[in-house]
């Protein structure tokens, strides 16, 4: 066989094949991870909430 035959044989099985192999292995996606930024943000508001009132609390005694 020469080259040429080699190439022109079947050039559509490897992509036949894998459109076959997703088509058998599907798979469920994972559901999207919560963004954790508005937590963070609330926790430090709390905090300095937290810290203007024991400082004006603290100046006023």
């Amino acid at each position: 066989m020469s080259q040429n035959e080699e190439k022109q044989a079947d050039p559509a099985g490897s992509t036949m094949m894998f459109r076959r192999f997703v088509a058998e292995n599907k798979e469920t996606e994972t559901a999207p991870r919560r963004p954790l930024t508005p937590y963070i943000l609330a926790g430090v508001g709390v905090v300095v909430a937290v810290g203007i009132i024991v400082t004006v609390v603290m100046t006023w005694s």
